[in-house]
C-alpha cells in the first residue's frame, strides 16, 4: 500500500472543478489524478468533456485513457491504476485529485473493503446552484455537437461494436441519443452526484472559485489517501 498526501476537489458535472484544479495545479506545480469514471475510456473525448491533450500531458494526468469502451472497469481497477500512476510522481510533487465519481474518493479515503463509518470521509465539494449547472450543461452540449460528438460516437461504435456494461453508461454515446436526451440525462447525473456527496461524504462545501478552493485547501488539506 502507498500512502500520499493529496489535495482533493469533488463536485457534480459542469461545476467548473476541472478548470479550478488546473489553475491551482499550475500555481502549485502539482500533478493531477482524475477521479471520473468516464475519462478512463480511450476515444471518448468530446462527450466526456475530457481535458485537451496538452493539459493531460502538462499535468501528467492519471486516470485518463486507460481502457477501451469494450472493456469493463471498476473502482478497484481505477485504484490499482492510480497506484501505478502515483509511483511515477516524486514524493515532493503536490498531487491534486479532482472528479465527480464519489466511489473513487471513498476508495482512496476508506479503502475498498473498509466499513462505512459515521461520519463518512470529509473533503471539499463544490456547491453550485442547479440552475447554473443546467445552463452550463446546455452550453457545453452545444459545443460538443459543434466539435463533432455525433461523428466521434459513430467512429467509436464502428471500432468497438460491443461495449462493456460500464462504458455503455456513458452519457451521449448511446445509439439514438439526441441533444435533448443527452441534456436531460446529464442534468440527472449532476443531481445524483450532488446527492451522493451530500449523503456519502461529509462535504466541505466550497464556492466554484479558485480563491475559495485555495482557502479550503489551506485550512483543511492535504488529505492522506491510500493507494493499493
Amino acid at each position: 500500500m502507498i500512502e500520499r498526501d493529496a489535495y482533493i476537489l469533488a463536485g457534480p458535472t459542469a461545476s467548473g472543478k476541472s478548470a479550478i484544479a488546473a489553475e491551482l495545479a499550475r500555481e502549485m506545480g502539482a500533478k493531477i489524478l482524475s477521479a471520473d469514471s468516464m475519462l478512463v475510456y480511450k476515444g471518448m473525448d468530446i462527450g466526456t468533456a475530457k481535458p485537451p491533450r496538452s493539459e493531460i500531458e502538462e499535468f501528467n494526468m492519471g486516470g485518463v485513457d486507460i481502457v477501451t469502451p469494450a472493456e469493463e472497469f471498476s473502482s478497484g481497477a481505477w485504484l490499482r491504476t492510480a497506484s501505478k500512476w502515483i509511483e511515477t510522481i516524486p514524493e515532493n510533487t503536490p498531487i491534486i485529485i479532482v472528479g465527480g465519481t464519489g466511489l473513487y474518493f471513498s476508495a482512496l479515503l476508506r479503502g475498498l473493503d473498509g466499513e462505512w463509518k459515521n461520519p463518512p470521509p470529509e473533503y471539499p465539494v463544490i456547491k453550485i446552484d442547479r440552475a447554473i449547472v443546467r445552463k452550463r450543461i446546455a452550453d457545453r452540449l452545444d459545443d460538443m455537437f459543434i466539435e463533432g460528438l455525433e461523428e466521434e460516437k459513430r467512429l467509436l461504435h464502428e471500432r468497438y461494436p460491443v461495449w462493456s456494461k460500464t462504458a455503455s453508461l456513458a452519457i451521449g454515446y448511446r445509439e439514438g441519443d439526441d441533444r435533448e436526451k443527452i441534456f436531460i440525462r446529464t442534468c440527472q447525473l449532476a443531481k445524483r452526484q450532488d446527492t451522493w456527496f451530500r449523503h456519502q461524504s461529509t462535504p466541505l462545501y466550497v464556492e466554484p472559485t479558485v480563491d475559495a478552493v485555495r482557502e479550503c485547501w489551506s485550512k483543511y488539506g492535504p488529505w492522506r489517501v491510500k493507494f493499493v
